[in-house]
C-alpha cells in the first residue's frame, strides 16, 4: 500500500476500497454471504409464512429479523481493522488519512450490508411469506422493509467497526462481541419491558429496540389483529367445558371480535405505522451508527501512541 500514502484521501479511499474488494474474493470474505441466507432460512422457518398477519407473530418476528442483521453486521466488521493494527499503525506514520481508510471500510461495508439485505428477502419470499401489499413511506412495502433492515445492519456494523478499531487484537474483539450481542438482546424491549430507571436510557439507546420499533411500525403492527385472547382460552382446551366453548367460537363470529378487541387492548403508539415515526427509528438508528463509527475514527487517530 506504499501508493496510497503518496495519495490524497479521495485517492486513497479508492486504494484500500480495491485491497478489500481483493480480500474478499482471494480470503474468501464472500462466504458471509451463504451464511446470511441461511441465517434467513432459520428464522423464516421458525417464524413461518403468516409473520406479517397478527400483532404476536409481527413483534415477534420483527425483532427475531432485527437480530439477524445485528448479528451479520458485529461479524461483518468486528475483525476487519485491528486484524491489520500494525499495518495501519505503520501507514499512518507514512501518511495514511484515518478517514480515508474507515471511509474505504464504510462503503465496502455499506456494499456487504446491502447484500446481505437483497439475500434475506430474497428467501423470505421463497420461503413463501406473504408481505403486505401496503407502504407506507415508498410505495413499495419490499423496499420499506429492505431500507428498515440495510439500516440496522450497518449500523451494527459501525457498531461492530468502533470496537475493532478500539480493541488491539482479535482475539479481544470476539471476546467484546458476546457482551455486545447481550447488551442488544436484554435491551430490546421485547424480551424484558422497562418502565423506568437506567434501564430505559440503555434501551433507548440500542439498535434492537429501534429496529424492532421500525420493522412494526413499516408494517402497521397496529393495524393487525390479535390472537392473544383466544390463545388464553385456547391452552386450557383440555378442560371438556372449554373445548366446547373453543368449538363454539371458531364456528362463529365471536373469534374474529375477539381477535379485534384483543388487538384494540394491544395497539400501541411506539409502533404507529405512520411516515413521521419511521423515519424517526431510521435516524435514531442511523445516529447511533454514526455516533459510534466517530469514536472509532478518534480512537484509530491516536494509534500513534500505541506501545504495541
Amino acid at each position: 500500500m506504499d501508493d496510497a500514502i503518496h495519495t490524497g484521501r479521495l485517492g486513497q479511499i479508492n486504494i484500500y476500497l480495491g485491497k478489500l474488494f481483493r480480500i474478499f474474493v482471494n480470503e474468501r470474505d464472500w462466504k458471509g454471504l451463504p451464511l446470511s441466507a441461511a441465517i434467513a432460512l432459520m428464522v423464516a422457518f421458525v417464524m413461518g409464512k403468516s409473520l406479517f398477519t397478527n400483532m404476536e407473530r409481527l413483534k415477534a418476528g420483527s425483532f427475531a429479523i432485527v437480530c439477524v442483521c445485528i448479528w451479520n453486521g458485529f461479524f461483518n466488521s468486528i475483525q476487519m481493522v485491528c486484524r491489520e493494527r500494525a499495518i495501519v499503525k505503520r501507514e499512518h506514520r507514512a501518511g495514511l488519512h484515518i478517514t480515508a481508510y474507515i471511509g474505504a471500510h464504510m462503503i465496502y461495508q455499506a456494499i456487504m450490508c446491502l447484500l446481505q439485505v437483497i439475500i434475506s428477502i430474497v428467501v423470505y419470499k421463497l420461503y413463501g411469506i406473504k408481505f403486505p401489499e401496503e407502504s407506507i413511506v415508498t410505495g413499495s412495502f419490499t423496499l420499506d422493509f429492505a431500507i428498515t433492515l440495510w439500516i440496522i445492519t450497518f449500523s451494527a456494523d459501525m457498531i461492530a467497526l468502533m470496537i475493532s478499531c478500539i480493541v488491539r487484537t482479535t482475539t479481544a474483539a470476539m471476546t467484546v462481541m458476546p457482551f455486545l450481542l447481550i447488551i442488544q438482546l436484554v435491551f430490546a424491549g421485547v424480551i424484558f419491558s422497562f418502565s423506568s430507571g437506567p434501564a430505559v436510557i440503555v434501551e433507548k439507546m440500542t439498535i434492537s429496540h429501534w429496529g424492532t420499533v421500525a420493522i412494526c411500525a413499516v408494517a402497521d403492527y397496529n393495524s393487525l389483529t390479535s390472537h392473544a385472547l383466544f390463545s388464553a382460552i385456547y391452552q386450557f382446551r383440555s378442560v371438556p367445558e372449554v373445548q366446547s366453548l373453543v368449538d363454539y367460537i371458531q364456528r362463529t363470529e365471536i373469534r374474529y371480535k375477539m381477535d379485534l378487541l384483543s388487538a384494540q387492548s394491544m395497539q400501541n403508539p411506539l409502533y404507529a405505522g405512520t411516515i413521521d415515526n419511521i423515519l424517526h427509528c431510521w435516524g435514531v438508528i442511523a445516529l447511533i451508527g454514526i455516533v459510534c463509527i466517530t469514536i472509532g475514527i478518534i480512537s484509530l487517530e491516536m494509534i500513534d501512541r500505541d506501545k504495541r
